[in-house]
């Protein structure tokens, strides 16, 4: 599960970084154990070649950006000589010129690449270099939050299935808005009312009243989701969610994101 909410975070980024730079091509990948990383998605490529590529560190322009942990960019992939070319055959075969990649770097520790691409060898601009950073931004936080939950946030003793049931209950707050029917609409936050109730701590902190969108907005949070995925996912505007989570942090005495998270569970408004 967890592994299918990181790839969300990274397609969302994705998409992000094409509608800001107008890139035809953006693809990316998460590191998976050792030193090597697989593209799994990818937005506006034209063939499959480039789908599933396992990327080594030092090999190719991703590789050179694993490696070094910075961004790294060429103007003519086939023929640059500031990287290698074990991988010239998928990118001639999308026919990807100019190329741009950036780490995904969490607590100093590179966790994924996120690649822009031209069929045309022009210079990669400033703007592109910043709408490219900013969506790695946005990645690292939802991983270094999805760390944050599983590492500090869990029971003492959690059950096997705990993660599971937060995300599911994550997804019911998320589904109950948008049910038209009220009766099975009631029936949902019931459901999510027995779940909060069953996870609170011994000594529950009195007073917190949260509304519906300030919880459901907690509850994307607590799954590791960026003020922007969770907008897409309530039907919201970024703005809007924002609103929800500052006045949710002021309820419960947080300052940052994670606090108000751990406060929330502390007071048994998730679970």
């Amino acid at each position: 599960m967890s592994e299918m909410v990181e790839a969300v975070e990274l397609r969302t980024a994705l998409l992000r970084l094409r509608r800001a730079t107008g890139l035809p091509v953006v693809f990316g990948g998460l590191l998976q154990e050792g030193r090597t990383m697989r593209i799994g998605e990818l937005s506006g490529a034209v063939t499959p070649a480039l789908s599933g590529l396992t990327i080594s560190a030092g090999s190719g322009l991703g590789g050179k950006c694993l490696a070094l942990s910075r961004p790294c960019a060429v103007t003519d992939y086939p023929s640059s000589r500031h990287i290698t070319h074990e991988y010239d055959a998928p990118v001639s075969a999308e026919g990807l010129r100019a190329v741009i990649a950036v780490p995904v770097v969490v607590r100093r520790k590179v966790r994924g690449v996120l690649y822009g691409a031209l069929r045309e060898s022009l210079p990669i601009g400033e703007r592109v270099f910043d709408a490219a950073m900013a969506a790695a931004r946005d990645v690292e936080q939802a991983l270094a939050v999805r760390d944050e939950v599983r590492q500090l946030l869990a029971p003492p003793a959690p059950g096997p299935s705990w993660e599971e049931v937060r995300q599911a209950y994550g997804e019911l707050r998320e589904l109950a808005p948008k049910v038209l029917d009220p009766e099975l609409r009631a029936r949902l936050l019931a459901v999510c009312g027995r779940l909060e109730t069953a996870s609170a701590s011994p000594a529950p902190v009195p007073g917190v009243a949260l509304t519906p969108r300030e919880t459901d907005v907690l509850a994307a949070v607590a799954s590791g989701a960026t003020n922007a995925t969770a907008a897409e996912r309530l039907g919201l505007r970024p703005e809007t969610v924002k609103g929800y989570l500052r006045s949710a942090m002021r309820k419960l005495g947080a300052h940052t994101r994670l606090e108000a998270v751990v406060a929330a569970r502390r007071a048994g408004v998730l679970p």
